[in-house]
């Protein structure tokens, strides 16, 4: 079993390397060889088996066909530019988030051995007029350039499934949260910060009213769908590959309580309550009510609570 991991470097990337490491199988079949590309060079994971790391512009055909050999079995296709900066830098989303999107796939067809292959998807297809609750036969309607490059993905690899060119499965991902290290260029991720900041023990602002409700994932759960996503057979998909990933809904003053209730009051007292006008655009369209069914169906799970978020990130990223 051989798997590619685009956007390996990354926070989620890093983190499925590792587990797949651990587990040492996908599919039912022996990992032989694990490839971690991104447009930086990946972090190195320890494995029982080859790792490769290298750099990878999915803009560029030639970069992505270097990245995935020839007997690739599984693609996970997670590299992106992300909310706020797709939509600061519009010709830049497109370029990697639709273009490189097709460029990962054709390369994929090119194969002719119909790979698996993963692609995430972002909550953020949802929005505007389209009636609430968001179920998966609800239609995507973005509100920023992010959501429309990827519901764009989404109706590529449901096109590609079905002309047989891969075995593809689209997730479309909550909001990960705590996500650990420093804060990326996404709009929502004030949604960590206000959280990990605070366990450290500095101040971290909050954009948004305490009635703000989201939805959460914590990456060690997404981790784990992702995992289970690659293994559903493709006869369990249906029609359409793409599907919303389970998480919860949270409001921010749950996420703060559920700080006070693991961590005690200290942490809670150094959030700060600054508007920013430059992301109350693109929240205006974050308000929703999500039932993801389908994936709930086919085995992938959300946190019971968002108190097992905090505590995931004290075990798995929190530093001694």
């Amino acid at each position: 079993m051989n798997i590619v991991i685009l956007g390996g470097a990354g926070l989620v990337g890093q983190k499925l390397a590792r587990a797949l490491a651990t587990r040492g199988t996908l599919r039912g079949q022996a990992i032989s060889r694990l490839t971690l590309a991104d447009i930086t060079d990946p972090a190195p994971v320890d494995a029982p088996f080859a790792v490769d790391s290298l750099t990878c512009d999915i803009t560029n055909p030639a970069s992505v066909a270097q990245a995935i050999p020839d007997g690739t079995d599984v693609i996970y296709l997670l590299a992106a530019v992300v909310s706020a900066h797709a939509e600061e830098d519009f010709d830049f989303g497109y370029k990697v988030n639709m273009t490189g999107t097709l460029n990962v796939l054709d390369r994929a067809r090119a194969l002719g051995t119909q790979p698996v292959l993963v692609f995430t998807s972002s909550i953020a297809v949802f929005g505007g007029e389209t009636p609430q609750p968001f179920t998966d036969h609800s239609i995507p309607n973005p509100q920023i350039s992010y959501g429309a490059q990827k519901a764009i993905g989404e109706i590529l690899v449901n096109d590609y499934s079905r002309r047989g060119f891969i075995d593809g499965r689209g997730f479309r991902l909550p909001t990960i949260s705590v996500r650990p290290g420093k804060p990326n260029r996404a709009a929502s991720g004030f949604m960590s910060s206000i959280i990990r900041e605070p366990l450290q023990g500095q101040t971290a602002n909050c954009p948004v009213d305490r009635d703000f409700p989201h939805f959460y994932l914590s990456p060690r759960k997404c981790v784990e769908n992702l995992i289970k996503g690659a293994e559903i057979p493709r006869e369990a998909l249906g029609l359409n590959h793409c599907m919303t990933m389970p998480g919860r809904v949270w409001t921010i003053g749950q996420m703060i309580d559920a700080l006070t209730a693991v961590a005690g009051p200290a942490p809670a007292k150094l959030i700060t309550w600054d508007r920013q006008p430059e992301i109350d655009q693109i929240l205006q369209g974050w308000r929703m009510d999500i039932r993801p069914e389908k994936a709930a169906r086919l085995g992938l799970e959300a946190d019971e609570s968002y108190e097992d978020n905090i505590r995931y990130f004290m075990e798995d990223d929190l530093p001694a």
